[in-house]
């Protein structure tokens, strides 16, 4: 466990731990937990707490076990409270808010009793191709290989045993709230991605309700899938208030009051928007992690269907487009750890994040197409680039220019190879976007990454402050908003007015120079696809025992 992040100090954050004025965020991230904990200024962080995890590769499915959730959502919480009582002296017992946030899309089916039917499969499983393929076709827009219609379309499709028991689907956040709760409710934005949305009614679309329930009619238990499906809630409306029980899952010691009143909870991709003030038309942000995806707040509807492209929305239930790819900073993180490992074994000892510094400034020193290098970063499969499983590959011709900068500037490049070639869609559907805002853990290092995928989207990128605390920190805002929504204040004027009024703003333009070099790396990393697949087909995972 780690805990960082930019605190505030004085007296005014022990008078919001004394009078119990506190909002707290929690998110469910690919790799880590986190916890933040805001008081009456939600610009401010107070605490934050944090555990790490991993998703596990069990019968060909990417997922995390329930017990998992719970063990790393009791470690995140404690080591908040642990945090706030060394900076201020001062362990909170209750909140007056909170919000849960955490990876969208993905399958958790239950049934009556409550009881999980089968292993949790996160969006990073590729296996509903012929659910999402027939489901683009019925419903006219749309339906990627994560969304959790097409992984309960393709168990119906599979004839998988446990599908007549089904009683409940949501989502992981959905799931962590209904436990705190005992509400099934999701917000908009995590709702978007199990079913398609209506932007006006700001609930499940019911034209496509209906078709679907008529394909279905067979093989879905109940009388439809809305029966299966959580109650769809906007940002500012309150989802119920923490239970007894629900207190004694996060803190088992018992301290924790029950009655705080909950936000609805939220995906990533949505607390995303937030912590980064993109919620407005022509905003869009990036979110880097182990995925990496794009949100684009639209002006219009789009005027074709995109594989590339899904429609989610805002916490507000705004229409979003968004571009998602499942590989994410992960590859990269596994290379700085083989560097961090040779300067241990070479007696000189180096902290993470200093070899993160070191070797993405050195990035800085390479040319900008990466001399020839080409790295691709999929470790999972990755439908934009048509792939069902993933190779991580470093590529180079004879001619290339293997050297320490230009090979990092390869990976950092590769990070948005798979976003760009979205991002190129949706530039060709007309789509303005005035300014990017990044967040993640790779953003921390300044001027780097961020330069890179200004170069990247020929758009100039903004990180703020909070660019690595990201999306726990959204649900603590989304959850603060709760009190001004009371007073009928709009989701973007309590950003632009209360959270993000005195915020610094760091705002890089696209460099020529990276966009003309990018461009070539793009040309080059588009063709070498061809090797990602022939690999995929010379090593399945499924014909080979490594």
């Amino acid at each position: 466990m780690s805990t960082s992040s930019t605190v505030s100090p004085g007296d005014s954050a022990r008078d919001d731990l004394r009078a119990g004025r506190l909002s707290l965020g929690i998110e469910l991230g690919s790799t880590r937990i986190k916890a933040c904990l805001i008081g009456d200024d939600p610009s401010q962080v107070i605490a934050v707490g944090s555990h790490e995890w991993d998703n596990e590769f069990v019968g060909q499915v990417w997922t995390y076990s329930l017990e998992n959730v719970w063990s790393g959502l009791q470690a995140a919480y404690a080591d908040l409270i642990d945090n706030a009582e060394s900076r201020y002296g001062l362990r909170p017992d209750g909140f007056a808010a909170i919000g849960v946030s955490a990876m969208m899309h993905g399958y958790l089916a239950f049934d009556a009793a409550g009881d999980l039917l089968a292993p949790f499969r996160t969006w990073r499983n590729t296996t509903t191709g012929p659910a999402a393929a027939e489901l683009t076709d019925l419903f006219g827009v749309n339906i990627p290989l994560r969304w959790s219609i097409a992984h309960l379309r393709q168990a119906v499709l599979d004839d998988e045993p446990h599908v007549p028991e089904i009683a409940f689907l949501t989502t992981l956040a959905g799931y962590v709230h209904w436990r705190l709760t005992g509400r099934k409710v999701l917000g908009v934005g995590d709702a978007s991605g199990m079913f398609p949305i209506d932007a006006l009614t700001k609930t499940y679309d019911a034209e496509l309700v209906a078709r679907y329930d008529g394909l279905s009619a067979a093989g879905t238990p109940g009388s439809g899938i809305v029966d299966l499906l959580p109650e769809v809630l906007v940002a500012g409306q309150p989802a119920g208030a923490l239970t007894e029980q629900g207190a004694r899952l996060l803190d088992p010691t018992g301290t924790l009051k029950p009655g705080a009143a909950l936000c609805p909870p939220e995906g990533d991709a949505g607390t995303g928007m937030v912590a980064t003030r993109s919620v407005a038309p022509r905003s869009g942000n990036v979110s880097a992690g182990t995925s990496i995806f794009a949100m684009v707040v639209l002006e219009r509807p789009l005027e074709n269907v995109h594989h590339e492209l899904d429609v989610v929305t805002t916490p507000a239930g705004d229409p979003v487009a968004m571009v998602h790819c499942n590989n994410g900073a992960s590859e990269l993180a596994t290379w700085v750890g083989l560097f961090a490992r040779f300067a241990a074994v070479a007696g000189q000892p180096l902290a993470s994040d200093v070899v993160f510094d070191a070797l993405f400034r050195e990035a800085l020193e390479g040319e900008a197409d990466a001399g020839g290098l080409l790295a691709y970063n999929h470790l999972a499969g990755e439908p934009i680039a048509g792939l069902s499983e993933g190779r991580p590959l470093v590529v180079r011709t004879p001619d290339s220019r293997l050297t320490l900068a230009n090979f990092m500037r390869a990976q950092l490049y590769g990070v948005f190879g798979t976003l760009s070639l979205g991002m190129r869609v949706l530039a060709d559907e007309g789509v303005v976007i005035e300014e990017m805002f990044a967040h993640g853990g790779m953003f921390r290092t300044a001027g780097v990454a961020q330069r890179f995928l200004a170069g990247a989207l020929g758009t100039p990128v903004t990180v703020t402050e909070t660019a690595s605390e990201g999306g726990a920190w959204g649900i603590a805002v989304l959850a603060s908003y709760l009190r001004a929504a009371e007073h009928g204040q709009s989701l973007d004027d309590y950003l632009d007015e209360q959270v993000f009024a005195n915020t610094a703003f760091n705002t890089t333009q696209p460099d020529p120079t990276d966009v003309a070099g990018f461009t070539t790396y793009l040309a080059r990393y588009s063709a070498g696809l061809a090797v990602e697949r022939t690999a995929v087909d010379a090593l399945s995972l499924k014909e080979i025992t490594l």
